[in-house]
């Protein structure tokens, strides 16, 4: 009978679906496991990238259920966003029917796949149950100060109307329209994330060795923590007049370079640069280039050559009082620190190259004998005052000390990473839960009020923000004083949803009407044990989820500080060396494959070719390999006897068939490694095969018998389907729980020494285990007699287990 894997695959999804197989149990005294896959946004398909992230999830999932884990594996849509959007404009149709569309679509590719997601606990960011309660941990975090409005700049296509993030700015240019995109200011909504900068960074030393280093680097980098002198510069009188200001300010975490400062150079963003452009006091060819470079992204800024302009005014050391000359930068962002930035040519890259282009003096004030720019943090300092001689570590000290004594500047913790603005002008997305009333400002909605709801009457052209433009949706009455009102009509970052589904998947889903977050299903579930997901997602997602985890836990929603104990970044598929994309013509569809040669063939292949966390390159031939396999495991299973076990006597078996046993216990032990902690299923799967292949050459029923017994346990979380079939048909299943390894198995009767002469190998044995040292010496030195024979052996050594070396003369 040839493998049909259609038939049996659909067969065991009814009947895994029919008994809620994969349903997490209510049973909370039971060891728990909580198996997370990011999960995915609703594009219309499943690619292979999916196929590896959800087949790595599944197999952990299966592994744990199958040993007596109660498991939460869920699956839902990160469906608001853009493409939606984009969507509605290219096809005419509502940003709402494309999404669940492909939703239903998604669901049913997924769970062909054989993937135990439960089916009870399925969620879309866009229902509006979901968006109940996300608009009520806005309002909370609002009033607990964590939310706050202000202006600043965004990228702006005029065209469009629309607010663009800067991966929709392509070379200064709207990815959609093609319209220049500038600066401009606006109102928004921010959440204060540098709140628990300090303690998001301090916890990520908990995760050491939990997550991978390259993204707990990557989030330190981001966070950026730094210590330094925080102070004033005095501008001179005439410069004061000129720019409406008294001083600038700025950090510096190299105090010990403070006497090497040339120059100042502000960000174009700068108050003192606005002012001296609303006064007139620059030349008009100059204010068109500030003009121009404020219209560029930061990214585009700092990828730019540097450039910059001189302000013609000037500040006054803090230390010597000499004058110093401002200018106006590319490379000074206006968000990070005071958009000031203390330059020092001689001992920093960036501000060397600035200098030498616009020839300013570069004072070196560290003692070195390499070429500028010496950025090193070590040497004597030269040229600095009653500093001269100190070792520039110690100097940095002492220079804070000074300042704080004297009282012109004082020691300060900066950190690099910002306040993440949420406020998108477009439609498909959650709608902030605010309301602007004349009278009494901004006011949040009521909580009872909730869920605030899109409007589905609406025409999405691409321009503007269709919210804004409806003619009765943003109407309301203020909740504080009862006069006519509008609704704020941003809606959310699509971040802001990614940021805490974890949770609510970890609710128990017969609370979901009524509460956000279930606090007995948090005690138990959370945290997530195992988080997977793509390395793309190292900083913004990861480091969102973990602020939200400790906002929420400080708004008594949550318990613990860190959402996910274990995270596993796989790597992306490949084919033809490059990433798949439609663009590239590369695409693999999934659906083919499953039809070709079913849902555990891919899945087979999927795990085999290369660990998680590498990249995988798309290989047709191992495709078709891994179908085989699975057609051998299948045609070899026909022979096997069915019912209980046979009586297998180790010291019975002669030695190939020892050899087999051995091959098969040794992937049995292997798997528990594999499946909870290594992951790599692909030396798991390679000792399967390697067990079937030495099976082959013997002929004992019942070993045969008990190999199909472990070998189909410990496939049984790649390729379920098949699994479960042969498993049903030779063991009612009874092989699926935690098999023991029997010790007498990796017990061998006969040891293989190598033998060599003065270090190098010129023979091998093979001796009983029960040999003792004189036997084992006597049979090596017959073993090498011809290189031996009239030679003086000055040392004979034995490794045992290993080999026999003999120093001859």
């Amino acid at each position: 009978m040839a493998y049909e894997a259609r038939s049996i695959e659909k067969k065991w999804q009814e009947i895994w679906d029919k008994n809620n197989y994969f349903e997490p149990k209510d049973d909370f005294s039971l060891p728990k496991k909580y198996i997370l896959s990011m999960f995915p946004y609703p594009s219309g398909r499943i690619h292979m990238g999916h196929v590896r992230n959800y087949s790595i999830g599944d197999a952990i999932s299966r592994y744990y259920r199958k040993i007596g884990y109660n498991v939460l594996h869920p699956i839902g849509f990160d469906s608001f966003g853009m493409p939606a959007e984009n969507a509605a404009i290219k096809h005419k149709v509502h940003p709402k029917s494309w999404t669940y569309e492909n939703i239903d679509y998604m669901k049913n590719e997924l769970f062909s796949l054989g993937f135990s997601f439960s089916k009870k606990r399925i969620l879309a960011t866009s229902d509006p149950l979901y968006t109940k309660f996300e608009q009520e941990f806005f309002i909370k975090m609002y009033e607990k100060g964590l939310i706050y409005t202000k202006e600043a700049n965004v990228n702006w296509c005029e065209q469009d109307q629309t607010v663009l993030a800067n991966e929709q700015v392509e070379d200064g240019k709207c990815w959609r329209c093609g319209h220049e995109v500038v600066q401009k200011k606006m109102p928004g909504y921010y959440v204060k994330i540098t709140a628990y900068a300090d303690e998001l960074l301090r916890e990520l030393k908990n995760l050491k060795d939990k997550w991978p280093n390259q993204v707990l680097t990557m989030q330190e980098n981001w966070i950026g923590r730094s210590e330094g002198l925080k102070f004033k510069l005095i501008l001179d009188e005439k410069s004061q007049e000129k720019s409406q200001a008294s001083h600038i300010d700025v950090f510096t975490t190299r105090a010990d370079t403070i006497y090497g400062v040339s120059y100042i150079a502000l960000s174009v963003d700068h108050k003192i640069v606005q002012n001296l452009i609303s006064h007139s006091h620059l030349e008009s060819t100059v204010v068109e280039k500030i003009k121009h470079i404020q219209n560029q992204t930061p990214r585009e800024r700092q990828s730019a050559q540097k450039e910059g302009y001189f302000l013609d005014i000037y500040v006054l050391h803090p230390l010597t009082k000499e004058k110093i000359p401002v200018w106006a930068a590319n490379f000074v962002l206006s968000d990070y620190g005071s958009g000031a930035v203390m330059a020092v040519p001689a001992h920093d890259e960036r501000d060397f190259e600035f200098a030498s282009k616009y020839k300013l003096e570069i004072k070196k004030v560290i003692e070195c004998e390499s070429k500028l720019p010496y950025t090193q943090k070590s040497g004597k300092l030269i040229e600095s005052g009653q500093f001269n001689g100190v070792e520039c570590n110690i100097a940095r000290d002492e220079i804070i000390n000074l300042f704080e004594k004297e009282n012109i500047g004082k020691r300060t913790i900066n950190f690099k990473i910002r306040d993440w603005g949420v406020s998108r002008q477009r439609y498909w997305g959650a709608p902030i839960p605010m309301i602007k009333c004349e009278k009494c400002g901004i006011v949040p909605q009521k909580i009872e009020n909730l869920p605030i709801v899109l409007p589905e009457d609406i025409e999405i052209t691409g321009e503007g923000n269709p919210l804004e433009k409806h003619p009765t949706w943003k109407e309301c009455t203020c909740p504080k004083c009862g006069l006519k009102a509008c609704k704020e009509t941003d809606t959310l970052d699509t971040f802001f949803e990614s940021s805490w589904y974890f949770a609510r998947f970890a609710s128990d889903e017969k609370t979901w009407q009524e509460k956000a977050l279930d606090e007995l299903s948090m005690k138990y579930w959370m945290n997530v044990d195992q988080y997977i997901g793509g390395i793309e997602h190292a900083i913004l997602h990861l480091l969102y989820a973990r602020f939200f985890q400790k906002a929420l836990r400080d708004l008594g929603y949550l318990n613990d500080g860190e959402p996910f104990d274990r995270l596993l970044t796989q790597g992306m598929v490949l084919k033809d060396g490059a990433k798949m994309s439609k663009s590239k013509g590369n695409v693999v569809d999934p659906d083919e494959i499953i039809k070709k040669y079913g849902a555990d063939t891919a899945r087979l292949f999927i795990l085999f070719a290369a660990p998680p966390a590498k990249e995988l390159e798309w290989n047709d031939d191992a495709l078709e390999g891994a179908y085989r396999f699975i057609c051998k495991l299948y045609d070899r299973a026909q022979n096997v006897k069915k019912g209980k076990l046979s009586e297998l006597k180790q010291e019975n078996l002669t030695k190939e068939e020892k050899y087999a046993r051995l091959k098969v216990y040794e992937a049995l032990k292997k798997s528990e490694e594999v499946y909870t902690q290594t992951f790599a299923f692909n030396t798991l799967i390679a000792s399967c095969m390697e067990a079937l292949n030495a099976l082959s050459i013997c002929k004992n029923q019942a070993l045969e018998q008990e190999a199909f017994y472990i070998i189909l346990n410990i496939l049984e979380p790649i390729i379920p389907h098949i699994c479960f079939e042969l498993s049903e048909q030779l063991f009612e299943c009874e092989n699926f729980k935690i098999l023991k390894l029997k010790e007498e198995v990796f017990i061998k009767d006969t040891l293989n020494l190598a033998v060599s002469i003065n270090g190098k190998k010129r023979a091998e044995i093979e001796i009983s285990s029960s040999t003792n040292k004189d036997e084992i010496l006597k049979i090596a030195k017959e073993s090498v007699f011809k290189w031996i024979q009239d030679k003086n052996i000055i040392k004979e050594i034995y490794i045992e287990g290993k080999l026999v070396n003999l120093v001859i003369k």
